[in-house]
């Protein structure tokens, strides 16, 4: 079993900058692709950012350039860094993680944190 725990959540100003954390417990060694999702209210949850087992990165249009993903094994940790926010990205974000088949090929999800943009 995997458990995916976010952070770093908050309320920001327009233009400032969040870093959220998702810390990987259990068997963080059978996770392959990770990713950011976001669920604004009334919207369908949408991927933000995806990393995948070989190191690819990719991105919602509406994120280029200002979000990053990167991934910390030694820390089991997957980071989002968020710079030039802006109100529309005021939503939940979740962390999502697939495993390897090996280990059943399930997909988790973390709890949600919060992120407010007010301009």
């Amino acid at each position: 079993q995997v458990q995916l725990v976010e952070s770093g959540g908050g309320s920001v100003q327009a233009g400032t900058s969040l870093r959220l954390s998702c810390k990987m417990y259990g068997r963080a060694v059978c996770i392959s692709a990770m990713g950011w999702y976001r669920q604004a209210p009334g919207k369908e949850r949408e991927l933000v950012a995806a990393l995948t087992p070989g190191g690819s990165t990719n991105y919602a249009d509406s994120v280029k350039g200002r979000l990053t993903v990167s991934r910390d094994n030694a820390k089991d940790t997957l980071y989002l860094e968020m710079n030039s926010l802006k109100p529309e990205d005021t939503a939940v974000y979740y962390c999502g993680a697939q495993t390897i088949p090996q280990c059943g090929g399930s997909d988790f999800w973390g709890q949600g944190t919060q992120v407010t943009v007010s301009s």
